[in-house]
């Protein structure tokens, strides 16, 4: 009877088990993978939400693996308070499962009369717009010649309008008379003292006056100017120049 070989008789159990777990763990990635392109691959189309009452379309969005999103509220004389007014993504595309559904919802139709806030203060009108169930979105201040600062001049919608898509008012607001522009003179080879004193009368403000060496200029006169000469200003322009040394 020969020796008994242990090392083949060992090591074949091995091999098998090893060989086994490989199986197991490549199985097991596959599955895995095969999961994960299904979930990120997964599609469904878009249903009609026009006209549903907004729970319904949420269960109906959720159930389908998407987020439904209502982007505002508006009037609608043609669907009723709470039903849905219009959708993005429109009926019938593919969308992926995870994705936003966009909505707009109603309110029903106008119960507000809009009423007229121009040539009131801001704050007037504002009160004037909450009072009536209307909120002001936005706000825009402008300069605008003969209103003073924080009067309204105009706002959409106005007060005439009766097609009112939302319960929100827009306004535009003066920021009071416009500034008073001027043009720059030209004040290069002028000596800084007299214009100097000539701004200062002005009530400009002169900044700074930095001296270059030069021998083609007197001394004391202006080489460069900021604003150049020409440009647009107003009352509160800084005034800086190079002058010979």
């Amino acid at each position: 009877m020969g020796p008994v070989k242990l090392g083949k008789t060992i090591r074949t159990p091995l091999r098998l088990l090893f060989m086994l777990a490989v199986l197991v763990a490549v199985a097991l990635a596959s599955a895995i993978t095969t999961i994960r392109l299904s979930i990120r691959g997964r599609q469904e189309s878009m249903p009609q939400l026009v006209g549903a009452p907004l729970e319904a379309a949420e269960k109906v969005i959720a159930d389908r693996g998407l987020t439904l999103k209502v982007e505002d509220k508006v009037y609608s004389g043609k669907y009723g308070s709470g039903q849905i007014v219009s959708q993005q993504p429109s009926p019938g595309t593919t969308i992926k499962v995870g994705q936003h559904v966009h909505v707009l919802v109603s309110l029903g139709p106008p119960r507000v009369k809009i009423p007229d806030l121009t040539n009131s203060s801001f704050r007037a009108a504002q009160i004037s717009a909450i009072q009536r169930g209307l909120s002001v979105r936005n706000i825009a201040t402008v300069p605008w010649p003969g209103k003073e600062t924080g009067k309204v001049v105009a706002q959409d919608p106005s007060a005439a309008a009766t097609d009112i898509y939302s319960p929100a008012i827009n306004l535009l607001v003066s920021g009071g008379e416009p500034p008073t522009a001027y043009l720059c003179p030209n004040f290069v080879g002028r000596p800084i003292a007299a214009i100097r004193k000539e701004l200062e009368d002005a009530k400009l403000k002169v900044g700074d006056i930095t001296p270059i060496p030069t021998t083609t200029a007197p001394k004391g006169a202006v080489l460069f100017q900021s604003p150049p000469p020409g440009s647009k200003i107003g009352p509160d322009a800084v005034f800086t120049f190079q002058v010979a040394e």
